[in-house]
């Protein structure tokens, strides 16, 4: 089965760690529960992925259909109970946060 994504004009590239004690699987669960109750519901809104590098860092990375969509997708998480429970398994200080706009 093929599925057609919609025109992908920004997105957000988020960079962390787990806060120490914090496993995968509870960010698993956090990640699905946010794109579930809260991101699939938001106007502009194309996918949301969660990545692990060799280093056990990871990515977060929201597709929207413009960079001001996905800065205002990200806006949403810190008042929503589900996108504050997944920022509060991130390890204090460790998240770089940017915006992307498409070029090509």
């Amino acid at each position: 089965m093929t599925t057609t994504l919609p025109p992908i004009g920004g997105l957000e590239f988020a960079s962390f760690r787990l806060r120490p004690g914090v496993s995968e699987h509870a960010l698993r669960q956090a990640a699905q529960a946010v794109e579930q109750h809260l991101l699939r519901h938001q106007p502009g809104f194309v996918s949301h992925t969660l990545w692990r590098g060799d280093d056990d860092s990871y990515v977060d990375l929201v597709l929207a259909d413009s960079r001001e969509r996905a800065v205002a997708l990200c806006e949403l998480w810190p008042d929503d109970p589900h996108g504050a429970h997944f920022l509060s398994l991130l390890a204090p200080g460790s998240a770089l946060l940017a915006f992307y706009r498409r070029v090509a």
